[in-house]
């Protein structure tokens, strides 16, 4: 295992997040590239099996996600019958639901998804990983009101 490169901190907020955005990701698909799933179609059925029925323009408020990324990653989750989606009460309105199958497709990649999870856990120690979950919740929070 090759031991990993000591970063430089840019002078740049948005930038050594993005950066750690796509290391801790690059962590997750790896691990879950056997399910066929990338994290982001993980937290997609993830966030669905916590909410239950949603409207799309709530998911991706949630996970603050533009409607043309969310859409481009629901597509194939929708094609595979993990996703339902449906008409809302407004005719624009797309209503979003896990499925049976979706539900069976989470369950089957959540060990690969935790271990991804307990290396990085691992890495961090407890007081770190804490901190971690702590800063970016803050983090999304501060932009969203910025």
């Amino acid at each position: 295992m090759e031991t990993p490169t000591r970063q430089v901190q840019l002078p740049c907020a948005c930038a050594n997040l993005r950066r750690a955005a796509r290391a801790v990701t690059q962590l997750y698909d790896a691990e879950l590239r056997a399910t066929g799933l990338t994290l982001t179609q993980f937290t997609l059925l993830q966030t669905l099996d916590r909410t239950g029925a949603v409207t799309q323009g709530r998911i991706g408020a949630l996970l603050c996600m533009d409607s043309t990324t969310l859409t481009r990653t629901l597509r194939p989750l929708v094609e595979k019958r993990w996703i339902a989606s449906a008409q809302g009460t407004d005719r624009r309105e797309r209503l979003l639901q896990l499925t049976p199958r979706g539900r069976k497709q989470l369950k089957r990649a959540l060990p690969d998804w935790q271990r991804a999870q307990s290396r990085l856990q691992a890495r961090l120690g407890a007081a770190g990983w804490n901190n971690l979950q702590s800063t970016l919740t803050t983090a999304a929070e501060a932009a969203a009101a910025a």
